[in-house]
């Protein structure tokens, strides 16, 4: 028994011999491995591996699972055989695989339609100085005098549903352990390993390398099957999943609000029974565009806008962005009137579409509302109270950093309600 053995390593373990000690033992046969305990580090633990004629060490670690990078293993010898592939792949193919990312078989928001007519088993990739040049497609002023005709007549009469694909969405990347051989549908080469081979898209289920995976554009096409909800789901991802322009929690909750509450006193100030204003939230999660929300089934219209308001409170990303709040707060804070509105106006172009066309819609549906303020006395600064905190905030800030914002994000929201025709 070597002392100080930690329970969670074997006969492998080794305890606190010397590198020299370390490579006589493992001097000569391919594949061989060790433990030993770092004499200069009391308590640090590394793993010796022979390969390729040479013993290499690696700082190993231990949460509950052995790793020495990334990837977490049960046991070591998982993590050694999974190293050794690795290794051999790396070393023998290095030159291939600095290339695969070269020619891509993938087509652009076509991988759905590829992988469908064929299984990826039955790819072998060709070696990257043989492979047939991807065509491009030429620039919009390349194309002859017709085809840009054509091109605008197609998108003059495209449906809005067709229109909502053009929407740009980043891949929901996530590392992902692939049972039984798989091939990159970025690359078409073997995704190698025993576990963590790549990554899977979270949204739309595209299997790439990790390396692939930075080179894969943005148009991802959310597959309903992996949208499993409506709120606390990325808007972006929501309306591609569905088809939409718009997310139909928004589009369904302002129409039933304006057909039957415009006048009503304190819309969206006064609260809805919280009991039923999360049963509306979990029938939008059910049902999706088939959920009831009439006054049949929801006489208060209390209880709806307070829906609307619970949808865009959880978003994920809120429907003014992270990226985009700095600008709009920085914008509001500009005493001349015109450069003010200048500012938001910029600032506005920093949403992505989804969020741009959401967010013009809401502000179009608040400016009709303050028609009606003498009625329902909601006018544009009271509105802006209820929906600056709940379309805005920061990604992270200190408390006091946090209230002093409060009265920039009501100024913005007023704003925009102020001068919807303006700035959208």
């Amino acid at each position: 028994m070597v002392p100080n053995r930690p329970k969670y390593y074997g006969r492998e373990f080794h305890g606190m011999i010397s590198r020299e000690e370390t490579d006589a033992l493992l001097d000569g046969i391919e594949g061989t491995y060790l433990i030993r305990e770092s004499q200069r580090q009391p308590g640090t633990y590394t793993l010796a591996l022979r390969f390729g004629n040479q013993t290499r060490n690696f700082r190993l670690f231990y949460d509950g699972k052995h790793f020495v990078g990334e990837k977490r293993f049960e046991s070591i010898h998982d993590l050694v055989t999974d190293g050794l592939i690795t290794l051999y792949v790396e070393t023998r193919a290095a030159e291939y695989i600095a290339c695969m990312t070269i020619n891509p078989i993938y087509e652009h928001v076509g991988y759905t339609t590829t992988s469908a007519g064929f299984g990826w088993a039955g790819v072998r990739a060709l070696p990257c100085e043989i492979r047939p040049p991807v065509p491009t497609i030429p620039a919009e002023n390349d194309r002859p005098a017709t085809d840009r005709l054509s091109a605008l007549v197609r998108r003059a009469t495209l449906k809005e549903g067709e229109r909502t694909a053009k929407y740009e969405k980043a891949h929901n990347f996530k590392v992902h352990t692939f049972r039984g051989p798989h091939w990159c549908e970025y690359c078409a080469n073997f995704m190698w390993g025993l576990i963590a081979q790549g990554v899977k898209c979270a949204d739309c289920g595209l299997n790439v390398h990790k390396q692939c995976s930075k080179m894969v554009p943005h148009d991802c096409q959310p597959d309903l099957k992996h949208v499993k909800k409506v709120y606390s789901c990325d808007l972006t991802t929501l309306v591609k999943a569905h088809n939409r322009k718009r997310p139909m929690v928004v589009d369904m909750c302002i129409k039933e609000i304006e057909s039957r509450g415009l006048t009503s006193e304190g819309l969206y100030r006064v609260s809805g029974f919280s009991e039923l204003v999360e049963d509306v939230k979990m029938t939008f999660d059910r049902d999706g565009e088939k959920a009831d929300i009439s006054a049949d089934v929801y006489e208060d219209i209390n209880v709806v806008t307070g829906a609307l308001k619970l949808y865009f409170r959880d978003l994920p990303i809120p429907l003014i962005t992270y990226d985009a709040y700095p600008k709009f707060i920085d914008a509001s804070k500009i005493s001349d009137s015109d450069e003010r509105l200048e500012a938001i106006h910029e600032a506005l172009k920093l949403l992505p579409l989804a969020h741009y066309e959401t967010l013009r819609f809401l502000m179009s549906h608040l400016k009709r509302l303050t028609l009606y303020e003498k009625e329902n006395l909601m006018n544009a600064e009271n509105l802006a109270i209820v929906f600056g905190p709940t379309l805005m905030r920061p990604l992270e800030q200190d408390v006091m950093a946090a209230l002093n914002d409060i009265r920039f994000q009501r100024l913005v929201v007023e704003l925009l309600i102020r001068h919807e025709e303006i700035l959208f």
